[in-house]
């Protein structure tokens, strides 16, 4: 089990509830729909309008651990709901927390969706899923999910990963592990800075796994201007194919973001923001009840423009024919 703490970042009352009457309020002007096309509208102005206090407690990750908790927001545990079975059954429970997460992940930068994951929405529903236990992605749970980062096989994946913490009563952990933690040699950095193999599409991306373009090979380290950074996906990378210098120092690789892993075990109200080039992240197993009281959170992507940490040959590959949408395109 990892061990270790993630830095805190405190929302102070009056911050907190600002930001959920901001949320309610955009709600109740669009019927409570939390994906009306008008709402998404006026996110940016609103989040323009939080305050200093928000904006400082959402600045960029600023220290190795590539990763913070915001906490000081709080969930009313009868007021959204049961845990939902699925996503595709979410509709709108837990909706004002869908706008909270929207609200805080554009004072950071600008919310993402795919075209292929979750009928392209922006804040998507993680819950434990009937069917889907043994699977690599979130709705899984009796296995280890494997640490990985963000949707790496794509290059226009997010710089950050937002986790809003709605119920937790088992204290599944979330496990993260920066790569700027780690100890590794000059040679295996340079080793696993070439672009030997590519990192396939996960199973959440059904038409992506069917693209019929040749996958790219692409390096899983890469030293950019702010450090070293990290596109990773064990799960779904074909490590066979390597040569063994490679593969041993991939193993490598794993064996010190294992040593320095951290587990984090997220409170309702509480949001976990990860550095997604810096930090692969994954979560323990678990036992899901299918009862209504399972893990559930709250989960968006987000992209910072300008931010310079990914090699400018990605801007090359097809992405598997996955779309991104920005949502203030």
């Amino acid at each position: 089990m990892p061990t270790g703490t993630a830095p805190v970042r405190l929302l102070d009352p009056d911050s907190a509830a600002r930001l959920t009457a901001a949320a309610r309020s955009l709600l109740a002007e669009f019927d409570g729909s939390s994906t009306h096309p008008g709402l998404l509208a006026e996110v940016p102005t609103v989040a323009a309008s939080l305050g200093e206090a928000i904006r400082h407690a959402c600045r960029p990750v600023d220290t190795a651990d590539g990763l913070f908790v915001l906490r000081g927001l709080t969930v009313d545990d009868t007021e959204i709901g049961p845990t939902p079975g699925h996503w595709s059954t979410a509709g709108e429970a837990g909706a004002v927390h869908d706008v909270i997460v929207l609200l805080l992940s554009t004072v950071m930068g600008t919310p993402i969706a795919w075209e292929g994951q979750q009928e392209g929405r922006f804040v998507h529903n993680i819950v434990p899923s009937a069917g889907h236990e043994e699977e690599q992605t979130g709705a899984s749970s009796t296995v280890l999910l494997s640490p990985h980062t963000e949707d790496a096989f794509h290059p226009g994946r997010a710089h950050l990963l937002v986790l809003g913490c709605m119920r937790n009563h088992d204290s599944v952990a979330t496990t993260a592990a920066s790569v700027r933690n780690a100890e590794l040699t000059a040679s295996d950095v340079e080793l696993l800075s070439r672009p030997v193999l590519p990192i396939l599409p996960d199973d959440a991306y059904a038409a992506a796994r069917g693209y019929t373009g040749a996958p790219p090979a692409v390096p899983t380290l890469w030293e950019s201007e702010e450090g070293l950074t990290l596109r990773f996906d064990p799960a779904y990378t074909p490590l066979h194919r390597a040569p063994a210098d490679h593969r041993a120092a991939y193993a490598r690789l794993e064996r010190e973001l294992a040593r320095v892993s951290v587990a984090v075990v997220l409170d309702p109200g509480e949001v976990l923001v990860v550095d997604n080039d810096l930090v692969s992240h994954g979560r323990v197993p678990f036992k899901a009840r299918y009862d209504g009281t399972d893990r559930w959170l709250k989960r968006s992507s987000v992209r910072v423009e300008g931010r310079r940490t990914r090699p400018p040959a990605e801007e090359a590959e097809h992405g598997y024919g996955q779309a991104v949408v920005e949502a203030y395109a």
